[in-house]
């Protein structure tokens, strides 16, 4: 029996598992599913927010000038990528009315100039940028010169960051991460818990598999990134020349930096399952140290590379503290890879094999704790990079995401522990034996019972009396068969290839017995596959997370606009209106003051006053406010005459902002009356 147990511990039989296991289908199953949940968690996720905010322009938003400004500015919150063409200046019969090349005007603040003898009318302003960590920004605002009036300027329904290209992009950024953490973490688990596990097939499948996801996601990334920044079309993903600008971006050569490093990546793979496996003989221990050292440096410096691409495109190379942040998203990372990509390797290695040792995944044990130290310590400084205040933390997406985050790590680590207690019980129960191996001791005890039962030999006689039976079967069959060597050739194969069968058949259902002999080797795969599941959802959070603006930045971008419509609005509103009524001495200006300007309650003052100027006292003034854009309105208002050419009223309720319309309406005589109209913004 010391014979047998560690035939069963070192030489996996993975094609007749894959047959045999009842729980391979289980888990393919539930991965699934996981899968579909996480996809339709992207796919319902609104587009990503912009990581830049347009915090102020010149000509302000639906500001009346007299007459055509030089060129328009534009100021974000944060530096942007702009390229000619990014800010496009439509007039009101919706042409262009900018000269098409952009400046950096410096501060943040970018210009665009316009051409010269433009008409009166409202203008359409559209932008679309790219923020320092790669997202794309868009938005329109308009105003007038001289006075507002219709447009024909129409913006394209697909914007930058949306649509079809959008959700694509969403799902490579996912499936990237996804990969990395694979080909990492597992190939990680392989060279430093389970040395073994590089002749297991599953587990070679699973590292490759998670290259080719990583690379075949790096390249969708690479083609797509030009439709996801620019026109959003799908069709623009082949276009040749977008791609040459996408090349000279950041985001395009942090791209192709990992493209390369994944070529090193393939190399390193190549050696781990294929030298490195080679040299079990003992005489090759010292070349096989040798070889574990160098594999170790190499994919050590590979994977700090490949993370490095993130953190020099992404949140981590804007911001505050950029030099510090820069490191600790790498590591970040690489903590996550080891975690949950060796978690992954785990999975494979108890659902799919029956070789791993209690001691790999002792090792393992203390690599994901260690890697939880790291992300604590990590996450800790991001959240506060990232979210700055309590009330981003609650009251920003971004940090309402990272709560959930908080919370799954959370119950991640719960589950890890009792995961970890049901290793303690199988080395306590187990010793120094592996689990699996006790298992199929104990399998191997049973059969031999039942055997010396039933037949009254040992085992080993009564396997000899099996193979006997089977080749005296196979013998008397052949007697009745012709004579020529082929014929003899030909049955000899027969008969092989039936032992072959036969042995197979026999060692896939004993390594059934062996997996589900051990109960706490059953309890260990169902907490590491509870954690896989809690780990794809959380993967999907982070994903989220990458895409959503920061809630420092939206905090700061948030006020930084408040501030500047508060500048807008300070002071009281002033109008001044000319009117004619059409009757002897009907002519004049009307002139209102709105104090403060503002939604809320304000004070009304009216000066009516005749063409040179005097005062002009007249029967009646009324004035009315209208926001058609909401149905709000007409809310009237009558003024008190107070003096000559002067009415006032308190308590004037502006119930929201917007493009108010103000008519005032001016009777000089019995039957001589004007209503005049003026738009303004109000609020």
């Amino acid at each position: 029996m010391q014979t047998i147990a560690p035939r069963s511990r070192f030489v996996p039989r993975t094609g007749g598992a894959r047959r045999g296991t009842a729980g391979a289908p289980r888990l393919w199953r539930l991965l699934l599913v996981l899968v579909a949940a996480t996809g339709a968690f992207l796919a319902g996720a609104a587009p990503a927010s912009a990581h830049a905010a347009l915090t102020g322009s010149d000509p302000k938003q639906g500001a009346v000038v007299k007459k055509a400004p030089a060129q328009v500015k534009l100021t974000f919150s944060e530096k942007v990528a702009m390229a000619d063409g990014s800010v496009r200046v439509l007039d009101p019969a919706g042409k262009r009315a900018d000269a098409g090349k952009t400046a950096d005007l410096g501060a943040n603040t970018y210009g665009v100039k316009l051409r010269k003898g433009l008409p009166d009318g409202t203008y359409t302003v559209a932008y679309q940028v790219v923020s320092a960590d790669s997202h794309p920004v868009a938005g329109a605002f308009t105003f007038s010169i001289g006075a507002p009036s219709a447009t024909k300027a129409t913006l394209p329904d697909q914007q930058a960051g949306g649509g079809l290209v959008g959700v694509l992009y969403d799902i490579a950024r996912y499936l990237s991460y996804a990969g990395f953490i694979l080909v990492v973490g597992g190939a990680a688990f392989v060279l430093g818990c389970w040395p073994r596990g590089a002749g297991v097939r599953p587990v070679q499948r699973l590292v490759t598999y998670g290259w080719v996801t990583l690379t075949g996601a790096t390249l969708a990334l690479l083609l797509l990134r030009a439709p996801y920044t620019g026109s959003g079309k799908l069709a623009d993903a082949f276009d040749m020349g977008a791609l040459g600008d996408v090349l000279n971006t950041k985001t395009g050569a942090a791209l192709v930096s990992r493209l390369l490093l994944l070529a090193a990546a393939a190399l390193f793979i190549a050696v781990l399952f294929g030298a490195y496996v080679k040299r079990d003989a003992p005489e090759e221990a010292a070349a096989k140290k040798d070889l574990t050292f160098g594999l170790a440096i190499g994919g050590t410096v590979v994977a700090i590379g490949i993370a490095a691409t993130w953190a020099m495109a992404e949140h981590a190379s804007t911001g505050i503290q950029a030099g510090i942040a820069m490191p600790v998203d790498v590591l970040h990372l690489l903590a996550v890879a080891a975690w949950l990509g060796g978690l992954a390797a785990l999975v494979v290695a108890l659902f799919r094999t029956t070789s791993v040792e209690a001691a790999a995944v002792r090792r393992f044990s203390r690599v994901a704790f260690t890697s939880v130290v790291v992300l604590a310590a990590t996450g800790l400084y991001q959240s506060w990079r990232q979210v700055g205040s309590w009330s981003a933390l609650t009251g920003t997406s971004y940090g309402q995401l990272l709560l959930v985050k908080i919370g799954l790590v959370v119950v991640l680590v719960g589950v890890a522990a009792v995961s970890r207690r049901w290793t303690g019980r199988i080395t306590s129960e187990a010793g120094d034996i592996a689990p699996e191996v006790a298992a199929a001791l104990v399998v191997e005890q049973r059969t031999v019972k039942k055997t010396v039962a039933v037949t009254g030999a040992p085992k080993g006689e009564a396997g000899d009396a099996e193979e006997a039976s089977g080749a005296s079967g196979a013998s008397g069959t052949s007697e009745h068969a012709e004579d020529p060597a082929d014929s003899k050739n030909s049955a000899d194969s027969e008969r092989s290839a039936q032992l072959a069968r036969q042995r197979a058949a026999m060692a896939t259902a004993r390594e059934k017995r062996i997996r589900d002999a051990d109960p706490h080797r059953s309890g260990l795969r169902r907490s590491v596959l509870t954690e896989a599941g809690i780990a794809v959802v959380l993967l999907a959070v982070t994903t989220a997370l990458t895409a959503t603006e920061p809630g420092r930045t939206e905090e700061e971008a948030a006020r930084a606009t408040a501030a500047v419509a508060e500048a807008q609005r300070s002071g009281p509103l002033s109008l001044k209106v000319p009117f004619d009524t059409g009757g002897q001495d009907g002519k004049g200006t009307v002139r209102l003051e709105l104090d403060p300007g503002r939604t809320g309650s304000n004070d009304l003052h009216v000066y009516v006053k005749r063409p040179n100027g005097s005062a002009f006292d007249i029967p009646e003034v009324k004035v009315s406010f209208t926001l058609e854009s909401k149905d709000v309105g007409p809310l009237p208002v009558t003024p008190s005459h107070i003096a000559t050419g002067h009415w006032t009223a308190s308590g004037v309720q502006i119930p929201m902002a917007g493009d108010w319309k103000i008519a005032v309406t001016v009777r000089t005589s019995d039957i001589d009356q004007v209503t005049v109209n003026k738009n303004t913004k109000i609020g």
